[in-house]
């Protein structure tokens, strides 16, 4: 081999490799649950789909850069902010006062609610409905936050937290647990593909659902704004209504613009 050609040879592999390099820098990389659909859900091979992959998909697209979606489990989607390995992470999470003394959050564009998840028959309608009862809920989440918080008027026998919501409702199904405390569109819609069980009622929390980032990200602002605009020209509604099957109310925190929040209330 010439030394002309040899010079060549390296020199290609030299801007592979820095165009490697620089894909990977465009790249925003997102922490989600992988089961938790319609927000997000993996699917066999190994693609995210629902409507927050959609969200930051097109909040990468405005920015110039490619999308990396990786799995984790829920409590360490709180690590991969804080430690730098995820430039976001979804996954239907709640602004509280206590996670924005670590985390930033960007605004909301949903607001939630707490379904309570029985077998069909229970009559577990309301929290009164809690007493004497063993309860799940998902380790670190709002509702299980919320259970601890309201234990005295719930009056459970037991709380057992989960790491995965499918070993929750696998327990619901099979009588382990008499209920479950989590968001409400994914019990609806998780239970569209299990039998016998149902939503009993549901508890309006006013609950926030935004992107959690790194604390004081040097991309929150810009993130926040695409979010905003994407408000004004009706994507956010758009996607809602594709994956929620409703049109969002006229005036909620899915078509109104707002700025990156300082407290749970999204302001």
């Amino acid at each position: 081999m010439t030394l002309t050609r040899r010079l060549a040879l390296a020199m290609g592999a030299s801007l592979l490799a820095l165009a490697t390099t620089a894909q990977a820098q465009d790249a925003l990389r997102v922490g989600a649950y992988p089961a938790n659909p319609p927000w997000q859900n993996q699917n066999e091979d190994g693609t995210f789909e629902g409507f927050e992959v959609d969200i930051v998909t097109e909040i990468a697209s405005r920015m110039g850069r490619t999308v990396e979606i990786q799995p984790y489990d829920f409590r360490a989607l709180f690590v991969a902010t804080a430690s730098g390995r995820a430039d976001m992470v979804i996954s239907s999470l709640t602004i509280t006062d206590e996670r924005l003394e670590a985390q930033s959050f960007t605004q909301p564009y949903v607001e939630g609610a707490l379904g309570i998840g029985t077998r069909e028959g229970a009559g577990i309608d309301s929290l009164d409905d809690l007493n004497g009862k063993v309860v799940g809920a998902i380790a670190t989440s709002f509702g299980e936050t919320y259970l601890k918080e309201h234990e005295a008027d719930a009056g459970y026998a037991e709380l057992r937290s989960y790491d995965t919501v499918a070993n929750m409702l696998t327990d619901l199904q099979n009588g382990r647990i008499e209920a479950v405390v989590n968001d409400e569109v994914g019990l609806r819609y998780a239970f569209q593909q299990m039998q016998g069980l149902t939503v009993g009622g549901a508890i309006q929390t006013g609950e926030l659902f935004a992107m959690m980032m790194p604390k004081d990200s040097p991309l929150l602002e810009e993130v926040n704004g695409h979010i905003s605009d994407m408000k004004s020209d009706g994507t956010m509604a758009r996607l809602y209504e594709s994956w929620l099957g409703a049109a969002p109310a006229e005036g909620s925190v899915t078509v109104t613009p707002m700025p990156v929040p300082t407290s749970a209330s999204g302001n």
